[in-house]
């Protein structure tokens, strides 16, 4: 897993960002010229376990999440998670 996370909280956005994040065997493909499908396979997967990252977040903020996205970095090896919240006391625009 990722060495290092730092999450940044402003107006209605959730920004986290994750250091060293490749795994031995993606590190080994990325060093082979294999970033497109490094990035496919991480991408595929956050969109089948996007639901549970956007409940987490949801529960952990107090707040709807009305937007999501997910992005991968290969050097430096950074992954970046966006999380758009619903307006305080109300559902997003």
């Amino acid at each position: 897993g990722p060495t290092k996370a730092k999450t940044y909280a402003f107006d209605s956005y959730l920004v986290t960002v994750l250091e060293d994040i490749l795994t031995t065997v993606e590190r080994t493909l990325v060093d082979r010229g294999e970033e497109a499908l490094v990035r496919k396979v991480r991408l595929t997967f956050q969109e089948a376990t996007a639901d549970r990252f956007i409940s987490a977040v949801s529960e952990i903020a107090g707040r709807e999440v009305v937007g999501y996205h997910s992005q991968v970095i290969f050097n430096p090896s950074l992954g970046i998670e966006i999380f758009v919240l619903a307006e305080e006391g109300g559902r997003g625009k």
